[in-house]
């Protein structure tokens, strides 16, 4: 059986290749939302707190309406190989709600767009004509779908009718590890930013400079830039 919480320490201590995925520091993105000055609102995952119970999941499927084989966020089970041996631990992913998105760009009607006053990426689905160009732009693997039931692009938007009220996203409230962590990144005394603050964040992928605001903690820089899925195989159940 694999040692997760032994995985998630190693992790912590030094550089290792992972399977699957690119970890890169981002305190220079955070630095650059920072000048802005302007209400960004981000996600923080803490991995060592991450338990695989999948509630988030669940949860947000409810909130949101979306059938058991679509997913706006997903835990995947990737790997990292410390000392020749291979150790699994859980990995939440989402739409990062970017920075500087790639799909925003290529989206013919506007259908797509960034909030102005919060930062969220969202899919209006009055104007997406689902063409895909944004699911093809973006480069997060499965992030992005075509809903079944509207026809339309779906992926998540931070449950913005709960956040716009200021309540926290389904899968933020309902963590049973308190692994995920929501709010805004220059507010200096939410506790987002208090995290950014004083941990070593990751984003993924940075190389694509799209500036995600979702970040990591618990796992150090890596070298690599291989691609990670929302589809990636399970490599267990609980």
């Amino acid at each position: 059986m694999l040692d997760r919480r032994r995985a998630l320490k190693l992790l912590a201590g030094g550089a290792i290749a992972t399977t699957g995925v690119m970890f890169i520091p981002a305190g220079s993105a955070i630095a650059a939302i920072r000048q802005q000055g302007k209400k960004r609102l981000a996600m923080v995952i803490d991995l060592s707190r991450c338990n695989g119970c999948k509630a988030c999941v669940v949860s947000c499927g409810m909130e949101n309406g979306t059938k058991p084989d679509e997913h706006r966020t997903q835990v995947i089970q990737t790997s990292a190989e410390i000392g020749n041996k291979q150790y699994a631990f859980n990995l939440p992913i989402m739409c990062n709600n970017c920075e500087t998105p790639s799909c925003v760009s290529v989206c013919p009607t506007g259908a797509t767009f960034k909030r102005e006053e919060d930062g969220i990426v969202v899919v209006d689905s009055t104007l997406c004509i689902g063409c895909n160009y944004c699911i093809q732009a973006c480069p997060y693997g499965g992030v992005r779908f075509t809903n079944s039931t509207t026809g339309t692009v779906d992926k998540c938007n931070f449950c913005i009718q709960r956040t716009s009220r200021g309540l926290l996203p389904a899968c933020v409230e309902t963590c049973t590890g308190g692994a995920r962590v929501f709010g805004d990144i220059n507010d200096v005394n939410s506790e987002i930013s208090k995290l950014l603050s004083q941990s070593n964040p990751m984003v993924l992928q940075a190389s694509k400079q799209t500036s995600p605001n979702v970040f990591y903690i618990g796992l150090t820089q890596e070298e690599s830039n291989t691609a990670f899925s929302i589809h990636s195989p399970q490599l267990w159940q609980r």
